[in-house]
C-alpha cells in the first residue's frame, strides 16, 4: 500500500510561488547587468541590403549593436524531435544573412545599460530591405507562380507525410456510403503568463558561460548552443528558473537562445533579454494551422470501412526544432480510438512567410481529433444515426489491447498499450446525464433557445523516451535529494517525484527535495515534453530510490546484526520487525555509508544511487469529453453550460495535480474552440499582436459546471509505476466536442461547422448563410 503515491498531496512548490518567493528569469540579479532588445524585420519577405546600427550605437547608454554581419559563420538551428536533417538548408539561422522570411525575424541585437535605452535604440537602426513577393497563405504556396522561400530546396513543399493501412481505394469503392468533409484548424499558440527570457553571464577567468532561463530540455539545448558556438559543452551551464507557463513552446531553441549568450561572451557584463507580449506573438512558435479534405466510407449502421485525408499544414518560414512534430502526430493519431482497417493519410507541409511553427500542448492530437470527431458527427447526420451510437459501434475493444494502429510516431509504430474506450465513453455519458441533457435541450427549443450536445474521443501519447536520469542521495543529515533530468514547467514535478521517491525509499515526504534543470548539478538528462516527466522521469526516480533502499537495508542489517528480510524501512527509520526499539534513521545510515566507514562487501561509499530508465514504447492515455452549450443565433455567442472530461492516465501519482492539469487544459481548449486566432493580412503582416486582438478565455467564459473524472482502469505495462502522462489530455478533445455541440445546437438552421475558432462573427456567418 503506497503512503504517498496516489494521494492528493499539496504541491511543495506552491508556498514559494504563492508568497512571491519564486525566482523567474526576470528576478535574477547580477552586478553590472546589461539589457538586450531585438530589432526584428518589419517585412515578411525581403532581401537584406544593409543593416546599419551606427546611429543606435551613438545613443548614450548603448553598449553594443550586433547585426547579421557580426556573427560570422554560424550553423542553423537543428531539428530535435521529428528530425529532418535533409532539410538543413531550411533550418532557421540565428540571424539571416541575405533574406528575411517573416515579420519578427531577428535582424540586430542592441545591448544597453537599461531596457528603455535598448528599446529606444531599436528605432535608430537603419535597415534597408528590398521587398519580395509574399506567400501569405500556404494553400497558395505550391502554385507555379508562388515565390520560393528557400531556393536551395527549389519548392515550398517541405515534406509530404504519408501513412496508410489496408486497401483504402477498394474499401471506399465498395462502401455503401461515402461521406466527405472539409475542415480547418486556425493558427494559434500558447500564451504563458511569462514570456521567454534569458540571462547570460561569461566568466573570462574560468571560461564558464552560465545561462539562466532555459527550460523544457536544458541538456539538449546546452548541446545545441555548444555546437553553434563551437565551444566546449562542459564550460556551459544552463540553470532553469521558475517558469510562468510552458505549454510546449517555451524551452525550444530559438534564435535568441544563441544571440544572448553569444553577445554576453563579447561584452564585459552579463546580458538579459526578456520577451514582451508583442514579441511573443511575432517570434515564439505558432502552431495548429491545417486544412483537411476527408472522406469516410461507411456501412448503413455507421461502421467505418475506410478513411482518407488529404491535408495541408502551414509550416511558416523555416523548419524549427520541433516544426514537424504536429504534422507527424496529426497523421499518426487520425484513427483515434476507433478500429479502422483501411485508411490513407497524406499531409503536405508547406512554407509560408509567417512565423515558423512548433509544438503547442497536444501537437497533432488537437488537430486530428477535431477533424476525425467532426467527421464522425457528419457521418451520423448523413445516415440519420445518433452520434453516440456511431462511436459505440467503432471503438477498439479492451480485449484487443495491445492494438497496433498501423501508423508511426516518435519513429516507432503506434501500438496502444492498454485501455477500455467504451467504458470511458459510457462513463462520460453518465457524468453528462445524457437523458437529462436532451430533455433540457428539448425544453429550451420550445422556449426559442438553442442548446447543443457534443462529444469527442481521443487517444493521446505520453512518456517519450528513450531514457531519463535520476540520482537519489541521502545526505549526512538524513535529508533526501532527488536530482532529476526532467524540467519544471509548472506541472508539479517537485511534488510528484518526491512522492515517488518517498514511497520507494521509505522516507518522509517532507524530507525529500527535488532538484532539476541545472546542468551543473545533473550531468545528463532529456527534459520535460510530451507528458514524459512522470512516466520516464518518475520511473527513473523509482528505480534509483529502490537501489538506495536496498543499500540502506544492507548497511542496517550489518549494524543491527539482523537479517535484511527482517528489517522494515518506513518514515526514514529502519526497524527490526517486531522489535521497534531496535532502529536506525536514514541520518545514521548516511553517516555509516561515508567514505572510510566499514561497508558490506562490494558496496561503494555514499547512501546514493543513480539510475537511467530506458523506455522503448510510449504510453497511451485516453479521454472522452462531452459538452453542453447554448448558442445565441442573433449574436453568435457560445456559452458552455457543462463540460465533462473522463480520462484514464493509468496510475495517478497525485490526483490533485492531475485534476488541475485536466481543468487547465480544458480552459486552453475553450480558447482554441471559441476565441484564439493568429490572423495575417494578404501582405503577410500579423494583425493580432495584443490582447485586444488575440482573445483569451477568462473566468466569464468558463462553464458553469465542470466535471472531471479520472480513472485508473488501464495502467501502463511499460513502466514500473503503471503511469501515463496527464499533461496534455485536458486540451485535446475540447475544440472537437464544443464544435460538435455548436453544430447540434444550430441543427434547426442546417449549419455545418467546418472551421475554428467558433467566434461570434463566424457563428453569425454560419447562421446567416443558412438563412439565405
Amino acid at each position: 500500500m503506497s503512503r504517498y503515491v496516489g494521494q492528493p498531496v499539496r504541491r511543495k512548490e506552491d508556498p514559494r510561488l504563492l508568497t512571491g518567493s519564486g525566482r523567474y528569469v526576470g528576478d535574477v540579479r547580477l552586478g553590472g547587468l546589461l539589457h538586450a532588445a531585438i530589432f526584428r524585420s518589419p517585412l515578411p519577405h525581403a532581401r537584406i541590403v544593409r543593416v546599419d546600427g551606427s546611429r543606435a550605437r551613438a545613443l548614450p547608454g548603448v553598449i553594443a549593436v550586433f547585426a547579421p554581419g557580426d556573427l560570422g559563420e554560424v550553423a542553423p538551428i537543428p531539428t530535435t524531435l521529428a528530425p529532418r536533417p535533409a532539410l538543413k538548408a531550411c533550418f532557421q539561422p540565428p540571424m539571416p544573412r541575405d533574406r528575411v522570411r517573416y515579420v519578427g525575424e531577428p535582424l540586430a541585437v542592441v545591448v544597453a545599460t537599461d531596457r528603455y535605452v535598448a528599446e529606444d535604440a531599436l528605432e535608430l537602426i537603419d535597415a534597408e530591405l528590398e521587398s519580395l513577393p509574399v506567400v501569405a497563405d500556404a494553400r497558395r504556396g505550391l502554385a507555379p507562380e508562388a515565390p520560393i522561400l528557400h531556393e536551395a530546396l527549389g519548392t515550398n513543399l517541405a515534406d509530404r507525410i504519408v501513412m496508410s493501412r489496408g486497401d483504402v481505394e477498394r474499401a471506399l469503392r465498395e462502401a455503401p456510403r461515402r461521406i466527405r468533409g472539409a475542415f480547418a484548424v486556425q493558427r494559434h499558440t500558447g500564451v504563458p503568463m511569462e514570456g521567454r527570457g534569458l540571462l547570460a553571464a561569461f566568466d573570462r577567468g574560468t571560461g564558464v558561460l552560465t545561462v539562466w532561463g532555459p527550460t523544457k530540455m536544458v541538456h539538449r539545448n546546452r548541446s545545441i548552443l555548444a555546437d553553434l558556438l563551437g565551444y566546449p559543452e562542459h564550460l556551459i551551464r544552463f540553470i532553469e528558473t521558475d517558469v510562468g507557463g510552458g505549454f510546449g513552446l517555451r524551452g525550444e531553441f530559438y534564435p535568441e537562445d544563441f544571440l544572448i549568450p553569444w553577445a554576453a561572451m563579447r561584452l564585459p557584463a552579463p546580458v538579459r533579454w526578456l520577451e514582451d507580449r508583442r514579441e511573443h506573438f511575432l517570434a515564439t512558435n505558432h502552431s495548429r494551422q491545417q486544412w483537411h479534405e476527408v472522406e469516410m466510407g461507411v456501412a448503413p449502421d455507421g461502421a467505418i470501412l475506410a478513411f482518407t485525408d488529404q491535408a495541408l499544414v502551414d509550416m511558416g518560414a523555416y523548419v524549427r526544432p520541433n516544426g514537424f512534430v504536429a504534422p507527424d502526430r496529426t497523421a499518426a493519431f487520425l484513427p483515434g480510438p476507433y478500429r479502422i482497417e483501411h485508411y490513407a493519410f497524406e499531409i503536405a507541409c508547406v512554407f509560408s512567410n509567417k512565423t515558423p511553427v512548433g509544438s503547442y500542448r497536444g501537437p497533432g492530437r488537437v488537430e486530428s481529433t477535431f477533424v476525425r470527431e467532426r467527421l464522425i458527427d457528419l457521418v451520423a447526420r448523413e445516415l440519420g444515426l445518433d452520434p453516440v451510437d456511431v462511436r459505440r459501434r467503432n471503438f477498439i475493444e479492451a480485449g484487443a489491447m495491445p492494438y497496433a494502429v498501423g501508423t508511426t510516431a516518435h519513429g516507432r509504430p503506434v501500438v496502444y498499450d492498454s485501455g477500455d474506450y467504451r467504458a470511458a465513453f459510457e462513463a462520460a455519458l453518465r457524468e453528462l446525464d445524457l437523458e437529462a441533457a436532451r430533455k433540457r435541450q428539448a425544453e429550451a427549443r420550445r422556449q426559442g433557445r438553442y442548446l447543443g450536445i457534443g462529444f469527442a474521443c481521443v487517444v493521446d501519447s505520453s512518456g517519450v523516451g528513450p531514457w531519463e536520469s535520476a540520482r537519489v542521495v541521502v545526505d549526512r543529515t538524513g535529508q533526501v535529494v532527488v536530482y532529476s533530468g526532467t524540467a519544471g514547467l509548472g506541472q508539479g514535478i517537485e511534488t510528484t517525484l518526491a512522492q515517488v521517491c518517498a514511497d520507494a525509499l521509505g522516507a518522509r515526504l517532507e524530507d525529500v527535495t527535488v532538484v532539476h534543470g541545472d546542468t551543473g548539478l545533473i550531468p545528463f538528462g532529456i527534459g520535460s515534453f510530451g507528458s514524459r516527466a512522470a512516466v520516464v522521469g518518475g520511473s527513473a526516480v523509482f528505480e534509483a530510490a529502490r537501489k538506495v533502499r536496498e543499500k540502506a537495508v544492507r548497511i542496517a542489517a550489518r549494524l543491527l546484526e539482523a537479517d535484511p528480510g527482517d528489517l522494515v524501512l518506513e518514515d526514514g527509520r529502519v526497524t527490526v520487525r517486531g522489535v521497534p526499539d531496535r532502529a536506525l534513521t536514514l541520518r545514521d545510515l548516511a553517516r555509516a555509508a561515508l567514505p572510510g566507514q566499514p561497508l558490506p562487501a562490494g558496496m561503494e561509499p555514499g547512501l546514493e544511487a543513480t539510475h537511467y530508465f530506458h523506455i522503448t514504447d510510449v504510453t497511451y492515455p485516453y479521454g472522452m469529453d462531452a459538452a453542453l452549450v447554448e448558442v445565441d443565433p442573433e449574436t453568435g455567442m457560445v456559452r458552455v453550460l457543462k463540460y465533462v472530461i473522463v480520462a484514464d492516465v493509468g496510475r495517478m501519482i497525485n490526483p490533485l495535480i492531475v485534476d488541475g492539469q485536466m481543468v487547465g487544459g480544458m480552459v486552453q481548449g475553450l480558447g482554441a474552440a471559441l476565441l484564439e486566432e493568429l490572423a495575417y493580412d494578404e501582405g503577410g503582416q500579423l494583425l493580432t499582436t495584443t490582447f485586444m486582438d488575440y482573445l483569451l478565455p477568462t473566468a466569464a467564459e468558463l462553464p458553469a459546471e465542470v466535471v472531471v473524472r479520472v480513472t485508473e482502469a488501464a495502467p501502463s505495462p511499460g513502466n514500473p509505476l503503471g503511469v501515463k502522462g496527464a499533461g496534455e489530455g485536458g486540451i485535446i478533445a475540447v475544440p472537437a466536442a464544443v464544435a460538435n455541440a455548436v453544430e447540434d445546437a444550430l441543427a434547426p438552421f442546417g449549419v455545418t461547422v467546418t472551421a475554428l475558432p467558433l467566434s461570434p462573427d463566424r457563428v453569425l456567418g454560419l447562421v446567416r448563410a443558412s438563412r439565405r
